[in-house]
């Protein structure tokens, strides 16, 4: 109990104590947004060297230096040593002018985005298990099709929302009612189109639909909707998502979907939607466990959408094996395990254990929005290429389902 002047105040419920709690660390997490993105507390992009450029578009540093020379394309900037800057908005613009004088497969190399007759690219990044590092994997490969040319949407489906944290985004203040994928799902007249709820980041060509706790309002309506027939046919709650998507077709050509870690109504609709599933898989015996099950309910429940008439069109599945440290005994052994069993539906390239990952992390950054001597040159360098081998598999996979030559 406690006392002030003279009255007997009654006790802290448990919760209104964890409601106090939220709100502290709420206002904690808004004030060391503030302090890292300054004057208005948003994310902003790095610019790039005309060496970062070149390496991006696959061309030579002297190239990317004649276009300016030549006044073609967008004019840099300027640094006090002389030498020009880009943001990813000039890149793209060099990207085309480049593409517009090449033919062929050329052309495609340069500015990468789908074609006439190539269907968009949705992929899930699923596991049951946190800390398999769902939301890194998933944030990393956005930035890099966004930094490779293609024109990216990223879906936060966790209501825990930590993909949208990563894009600068605090779901209680940044994020108002219905402004997530759940406000394009929702069976009533509150509906919205799924244009109404993607918003610009600060990564030329890569869109966002944020997240925040409403989204674990579909779990609890899609039971209510099936009862009440409102479930059926082509508004089934898996075909939700897929339909959501249509809307937008034409603007992207990549959806990274972030799925939370429970295979619920949200996971089943993103995995119908998907055209390729990223499991991630971090080489402990308990997370093989877990990925066991699920695998399994994964499997049961696929059968009953097929059942019921849903066509899955998965063009490709791999396991991501992540956190990995190549010198640990016991996960070197589950790895070996894991190739053993699914051959070459694990990815080839591991995402490696780094302090690099988790330094960035710390700041709400990927790997690929560290400027320069941020952090260790070496340790910043095998991050990145760790990251950049298991990116590039994956672009691989994009490329083939296009039927595309790599």
């Amino acid at each position: 109990m406690e006392y002030g002047n003279n009255t007997l105040l009654r006790e802290e419920t448990p919760s209104e104590k964890i409601s106090r709690y939220s709100q502290l660390l709420s206002g904690q997490l808004h004030r060391l947004r503030q302090e890292l993105y300054p004057p208005e507390a948003h994310k902003l992009l790095r610019s790039f060297s005309s060496v970062d450029v070149a390496r991006l578009i696959g061309v030579s540093e002297s190239t990317i230096r004649q276009l300016d020379l030549d006044g073609e394309g967008p004019t840099p900037t300027r640094l006090a040593n002389g030498r020009r800057s880009y943001t990813l908005q000039q890149i793209n613009a060099i990207r085309e002018v480049l593409a517009a004088r090449k033919k062929g497969d050329e052309a495609v190399n340069i500015l990468p985005r789908r074609r006439d007759g190539e269907k968009l690219q949705v992929i899930a990044c699923a596991n049951f298990k946190g800390g398999s590092a769902k939301t890194t994997t998933s944030t990393h490969l956005a930035h890099y099709l966004a930094l490779r040319g293609y024109r990216v949407l990223a879906i936060d489906l966790d209501p825990q929302a930590s993909l949208s944290a990563m894009f600068g985004v605090q779901p209680e203040f940044d994020v108002e009612p219905n402004c997530t994928l759940f406000g394009a799902l929702r069976y009533d007249e509150g509906r919205r189109t799924l244009g109404e709820v993607i918003r610009p980041t600060y990564f030329d060509n890569l869109d966002l639909v944020p997240a925040n706790l409403e989204l674990a309002e579909f779990e609890h309506i899609v039971p209510t909707a099936i009862a009440s027939g409102a479930s059926t046919g082509e508004n089934i709650f898996f075909r939700r998502i897929r339909n959501v998507l249509n809307e937008v077709d034409d603007r992207y050509d990549v959806v990274v979907i972030d799925c939370p870690p429970q295979l619920g109504f949200l996971t089943l609709g993103a995995l119908f939607a998907s055209t390729g599933l990223l499991i991630t898989l971090h080489p402990q015996m308990l997370d093989l466990a877990s990925c066991n099950q699920f695998l399994g309910m994964s499997s049961d429940l696929m059968a009953v959408i097929e059942n019921n008439g849903g066509e899955m069109n998965l063009d490709w599945m791999r396991f991501l094996v992540t956190r990995h440290n190549p010198n640990d005994s016991p996960q070197t052994r589950v790895v070996g395990l894991l190739r053993a069993l699914f051959g070459e539906d694990v990815l080839t390239s591991p995402a490696l254990e780094s302090t690099a990952v988790a330094n960035a992390g710390l700041e709400k950054k990927s790997l690929y929005e560290l400027e320069p001597g941020a952090i260790g040159r070496e340790t910043l360098k095998r991050a990145l290429e760790s990251m950049d081998s298991v990116n590039r598999e994956i672009e691989d996979l994009l490329r083939s389902s296009w039927g595309r030559t790599l």
